[in-house]
């Protein structure tokens, strides 16, 4: 019961930087309500936890970590995120995240001492809150150049099973099929 654990669904799972994930990447994680509703700084729309999407089968990894605090401090640095974006659970205590509960119910059935997962915000432009299908699909549309590339890279890399409403819509409109290997 040793075992601390980082769940992923979006760019975690091809790029993990500096994350210790110790094994290959698992894909029967918990069903939480994620979709491609963030404008990062980039200008991608990137997979995140989002309130009333329908929930999906993430993804997860063992991480070589001396405990919970060093996981959510090296997911934090991996992410270069503020400590309030990463969530966290515990048999102990949990962080206030949406999806902390389904969680962990799923880590206690598996026997693990901790999780973590990046929790940022739905965001488009500065706002934060959850973009529709139509400005999502209209942004990634109007990207250029580099940004576009970067864009249609994670899309497309992102797990297969990660299938969302957004993520059809923006296959359908855009043709960004999956080409990554999971």
């Amino acid at each position: 019961m040793d075992e601390i654990v980082c769940l992923g669904w979006g760019s975690l799972i091809w790029c993990q930087k500096a994350l210790p994930v110790a094994g290959a990447w698992q894909a029967d994680g918990p069903a939480l309500p994620i979709e491609f509703a963030r404008e990062s700084v980039d200008h991608r729309i990137t997979l995140v936890v989002c309130e009333g999407a329908p929930a999906v089968t993430t993804l997860w990894a063992r991480l070589d970590v001396a405990g919970l605090d060093a996981a959510k401090a090296a997911l934090r640095t991996r992410e270069g995120c503020q400590p309030g974006a990463i969530g966290w659970w515990s048999p102990d205590s949990a962080s206030q995240h949406a999806g902390a509960e389904v969680i962990g119910h799923w880590a206690v059935e598996r026997n693990f001492a901790g999780v973590v997962w990046t929790a940022l915000k739905p965001k488009i432009g500065a706002d934060y809150r959850t973009p529709t299908q139509d400005e999502v699909v209209g942004h990634l549309g109007r990207l250029r150049d580099v940004e576009r590339d970067a864009a249609e890279e994670y899309v497309r890399l992102a797990p297969r099973q990660i299938v969302t409403p957004y993520r059809t819509a923006i296959e359908g409109r855009l043709g960004w099929t999956p080409t990554g290997l999971i």
